[in-house]
């Protein structure tokens, strides 16, 4: 009775973290997430799932601060339970997440990858690519520490004189105040690793690096295959990383005016690890997915249902939010890690199918009666 009542009272804690949570017949809504209760028992694939695996990756998120605050005593219940799968069933409550301005709820999943370059430490003709770290005079500003009702919203730009004057779009950056991680041999390998996030970089000394996101200079994300069916050059059916690096192998005169449509601009920061995401947790092929922060917590556990691309194979998983990404935006929206090789890279770039998608709450079913 004792564990029930703190379990009552954390979930009530869980869904204060958000602003404006009501419930109203039978649909929850947190902020601008909009839930609606469903069963395990009713989605696909729920007894295909590896629990065993998703329990040990639960165990990993608990380390961390931001996933303890969604988790709360959850986390100390996962150490001592013998079934997983029963663990999941009692502890969780399913909710299908809503989106009104989305038919049937149906909204995107896409697919991302680490992304594999060759590199130098030092510059030559063959490896002339920079890959900054954050400049020194890159300056974030947390909006939201001023402005509370600003909260995730950051403002980046660069003091000139006595203001604070946006950042240097893509064209612009040379020469910046920035140390270099290593140079790599081609540009586009380098534009589609800030796409990615994360990768791995081959020296020519036989050295392997790792590298992640560690900041962006402050510019919206604007997508290059976009811009390319604006200007009628690929069919918007046609759209993948694939389709986009091939027109881009026979336009050399127009890569530049290409990749600077996207004004954005990752710095990287080497890091001792394989692929991470925003929560710094490594990421597990085909159980992370990047999501919208402004609707879904970070380290929240989903149900994405979904099929792989060019094909009618389900795509029917239980996953975890561990990312973010800047074209991620809106409520049923994710974007699905595949892992580092030739596979996920081709998966990753074929990939943007019908999502709908699910979320896992810690039991929350008596708190109408508080």
């Amino acid at each position: 009775m004792k564990y029930k009542l703190t379990l009552l009272l954390f979930s009530f804690f869980l869904l204060s973290l958000f602003s404006g949570c009501s419930f109203k017949n039978d649909t929850v809504k947190i902020n601008n997430l909009e839930l609606e209760p469903a069963h395990h028992s009713k989605l696909p694939a729920w007894e295909e799932q590896n629990f065993d695996v998703l329990l040990s990756l639960l165990k990993d998120e608990c380390v961390f601060k931001k996933t303890q605050k969604v988790y709360g005593d959850i986390c100390a219940s996962a150490l001592d339970t013998n079934n997983s799968q029963t663990f999941f069933e009692e502890y969780f409550t399913l909710y299908q997440i809503i989106d009104r301005d989305k038919k049937d709820n149906i909204g995107m999943l896409t697919g991302y990858y680490e992304a594999s370059l060759h590199g130098s430490r030092t510059k030559s003709d063959i490896y002339k690519y920079p890959l900054y770290e954050v400049p020194d005079d890159l300056i974030t500003v947390d909006l939201g520490s001023i402005y509370p009702e600003l909260k995730r919203k950051r403002l980046r730009g660069k003091v000139v004189g006595n203001k604070l004057v946006p950042y240097s779009v893509r064209s612009d950056m040379q020469d910046l105040n920035s140390s270099i991680i290593c140079y790599v041999d081609d540009k586009v390998d380098r534009f589609f690793l800030e796409v990615q996030g994360s990768g791995r970089i081959e020296l020519d000394n036989n050295e392997t690096i790792f590298v992640g996101y560690a900041n962006q200079n402050g510019h919206k994300y604007r997508s290059i295959g976009r811009y390319l069916v604006k200007n009628e050059e690929i069919p918007l059916k046609d759209v993948s990383l694939q389709s986009i690096r091939a027109w881009l192998e026979k336009n050399p005169s127009r890569v530049d005016e290409v990749l600077n449509y996207n004004e954005s601009y990752v710095f990287f920061e080497q890091r001792q690890n394989a692929a991470t995401g925003a929560l710094g947790i490594e990421l597990r092929a085909e159980y992370a997915v990047a999501v919208d922060p402004k609707y879904i917590p970070l380290g929240s556990l989903l149900f994405v249902d979904a099929t792989y691309p060019n094909s009618e194979e389900k795509l029917q998983k239980l996953v975890f939010a561990q990312d973010t990404g800047g074209a991620i935006k809106g409520a049923v929206r994710a974007d699905f890690f595949f892992g580092f090789g030739e596979r996920a890279r081709e998966l990753a770039g074929e990939m943007k199918q019908d999502l709908k998608m699910y979320i896992l709450l810690p039991n929350i079913e008596e708190i109408e009666s508080l």
